[in-house]
This record gives C-alpha cells, sequence and structure tokens, in this order.
C-alpha cells in the first residue's frame, strides 16, 4: 500500500489523508485494518454458514452510524487489533484450515485498500463481502474478481428515518447504485448441489419495530429492481434493542407478531420467493458474536 492515502473510497467522501496507522476521516481509522474476531461463524443464511461455518473478519469502525447497532463495541467503541495486509492475508488461510467454507469480510469498505492488497493471488474459496449497503460503485468495481459474493443490507426506503437512524440521507440512493453494482459484477446467483452460494448478491433487511413502511418499501423496491434469478432477499427479524434510544422509543422493544406477519405478507404481495426469512424468535443475544480478538 502507498504510505499515504487521500480516501474517497466511501460515501462520505471526506478526502481524509490515512497512511498505515493514522487517519482523520469519518471513519477515523488508518489504512490497515483493525479487526475484532476471525473465527467459524454459523449464523449467516444457510447458503453461506453451511455446515462448517463461514470464516467471517469482524472488521473495527464503519461508514454509518446506526443507533440500534449490535456491534457498537467494534462499529462505535473502537475495539479490536491493528494487523498488517500480510497478517490479514495469513487469517483467511487459518481459517481455511479450519474448515469454513469461504472468507466472510464483514463491514469492510473503509480498509479498501489493505483488504484489496490481502486479496491479491485469490483464495482457494469464495469469498463474501458483507457490508450496510452504503457503498460507491466505483469502489465495488475495484474488488472485481476478487470478491464472489456479496452481501449488502437495504436498511432504509425511507430518507428521514435513514438520516435519523444512521446520520446518512442519501443512504437509499447509495445503497441503491450500489447494489446495483454488485448484481452486475456477481451476475444471476449460483448455488450448488452442496447448497452452497458459490456467486451472486444476497440483500439483507433488518425489520425495525414501528417502521413497517420502511419494509414494505424495501421489499418493493426489490421486487421492482431484481428479476427473478437476478438476487436473494433475506429477511430479518433478529432486531435486539441495543445502543442509545432515548430519542427512539419504537426502537427499545423487539419486533411484535404483527410486524412480522405484515413483513410476510409484503414478502408474499411482491412476489418475493427467492431467498431466505428469519423466524421472529430469532431475536436472541447470542447472534451477537463476542468481540474478544479471536483468531487475531
Amino acid at each position: 500500500m502507498d504510505n499515504n492515502v487521500i480516501c474517497n473510497s466511501c460515501p462520505r467522501r471526506c478526502s481524509a489523508l490515512r497512511n498505515e496507522h493514522r487517519g482523520r476521516g469519518f471513519c477515523g481509522f488508518g489504512l490497515n485494518p483493525v479487526a475484532a474476531r476471525a473465527a467459524a461463524h454459523m449464523w449467516e443464511e444457510p447458503c453461506i454458514s453451511g455446515e462448517r461455518g463461514s470464516g467471517a473478519v469482524f472488521f473495527s469502525g464503519c461508514v454509518l452510524r446506526c443507533v440500534y447497532c449490535q456491534n457498537r463495541e467494534i462499529s462505535r467503541g473502537g475495539f479490536g487489533r491493528e494487523i498488517t495486509p500480510e497478517r490479514l492475508r495469513e487469517i483467511y488461510f487459518e481459517l481455511i484450515e479450519q474448515g469454513v467454507h469461504n472468507i466472510n469480510l464483514v463491514n469492510p469498505t473503509h480498509f479498501t485498500e489493505a483488504i484489496l492488497a490481502s486479496l491479491e493471488g485469490g483464495l482457494p474459496v469464495p469469498v463474501v463481502y458483507n457490508s450496510g449497503g452504503y457503498e460507491l460503485p466505483e469502489t465495488l468495481r475495484r474488488y472485481e474478481g476478487k470478491v464472489d459474493v456479496w452481501l449488502p443490507d437495504m436498511k432504509y426506503a425511507l430518507s428521514p428515518l435513514a438520516a435519523r437512524c444512521s446520520g446518512a440521507p442519501d443512504y437509499f440512493r447509495q445503497a441503491d447504485a450500489a447494489i446495483r453494482e454488485m448484481v452486475r459484477l456477481a451476475g444471476p446467483y449460483e448455488i450448488g448441489e452442496d447448497g452452497l452460494i458459490r456467486r451472486g448478491v444476497i440483500v439483507r433487511h433488518l425489520v425495525l419495530p414501528g417502521e413497517p413502511e420502511n419494509t414494505r418499501g424495501v421489499i418493493r423496491w426489490f421486487a421492482e429492481t431484481f428479476a427473478p434469478g437476478e438476487a436473494l432477499f433475506s429477511l430479518m427479524s433478529q432486531y435486539t434493542p441495543c445502543g442509545e434510544l432515548e430519542d427512539f422509543p419504537n426502537l427499545r422493544r423487539r419486533l411484535s407478531r404483527e410486524e412480522y406477519d405484515a413483513a410476510l405478507d409484503a414478502l408474499e404481495e411482491f412476489g418475493i420467493t427467492d431467498g431466505f426469512y428469519q423466524e421472529l424468535s430469532s431475536a436472541r443475544e447470542e447472534y451477537i458474536p463476542p468481540f474478544d480478538l479471536t483468531g487475531i
């Protein structure tokens, strides 16, 4: 990597000067990645976790500011250990030796320079880019040939909600363009006879309590944007109250049965059959992994 980089990798476009150890932009990190956990993860979609788990590397920091973030300790708290791109590549192969089905880059956007360096030479398993969806197409294009599976969120269809909950009023516009680019890069999804995804896009949406129109808008967008076979949709009901929610009374509780059923009804109404949905009982804190530097 270059010693100093002017960074505009995410939609914040803060033009921060970053070197290996320092950065003064929105994310506040340098070029070297900071990670909090690297281990087999069993709680992704079945076609990603399989029987042996997904090799998830959880990066610290984030380009969003979600008030309800379940990974707040690392996304906002900065917990993690700085490593080099060379060490990051070693971690990939340590996970592969453990038998994981893929390498899962969790929240990688702000460490793009280092991650691209770590992926030089390719890997013998698929690479999953797992992000909040707030991306720039030009950054994603740099991963062409290096990422096999794209796992973005589409958190919001409503801009005021995105501004209030994640500090990103332009979220929908940016995520829409980014996910379209991911589908272009990946092509139609491919799932092998073993039930594992080989390439493609899975768009996730976390249903937020008290925001039925937001969920309905996201489902409508997906149905109107992608033809059957182009991408998979994953409806997530695991919302668990976390973070500083004093000003967000509807987010201080889990989903109700009525809200969950309304989301499933919307899937049926808009004809989305390719994908996954979580049971309402998925809202359990044990799905949040311990960030204890395992594998780092």
